[in-house]
């Protein structure tokens, strides 16, 4: 009977081992840590870059960084911002693209 008890121990405590190291697996990779420079900051120094221009696009990657998109005439503004210093890493301008819907009547 003693035999039998040690394994019934034994086995509560592997079991309790796994559920705590899948819970602390669970706790290390389930929330990313939020960035240092919020969105409405990152939109602001792009601003600074491209005055004037109205914002099209906003996007965090996984590199750790802000993608803001802007948009000024007929031209189209890449600005990345890094999201834990703020700090202008790239810009990029190219020609807007010419919508396909103009001059088309709405069919819906």
């Amino acid at each position: 009977m003693r035999i039998t008890k040690k394994i019934i121990v034994a086995g509560a405590g592997v079991v309790a081992l796994l559920a705590g190291g899948g819970a602390a697996a669970y706790a290390a990779t389930a929330a990313p840590e939020a960035p240092k420079v919020t969105a409405e900051k990152a939109i602001e120094l792009a601003h600074q870059k491209v005055q004037g221009a109205w914002v099209s696009e906003v996007d965090h990657d996984d590199s750790g960084k802000w993608e803001i998109e802007l948009t000024k005439g007929t031209q189209v503004y890449e600005v990345a911002v890094d999201s834990a210093s703020g700090a202008v890493t790239q810009q990029a301008a190219a020609q807007a693209e010419p919508d396909d819907d103009q001059g088309e009547a709405d069919d819906d």
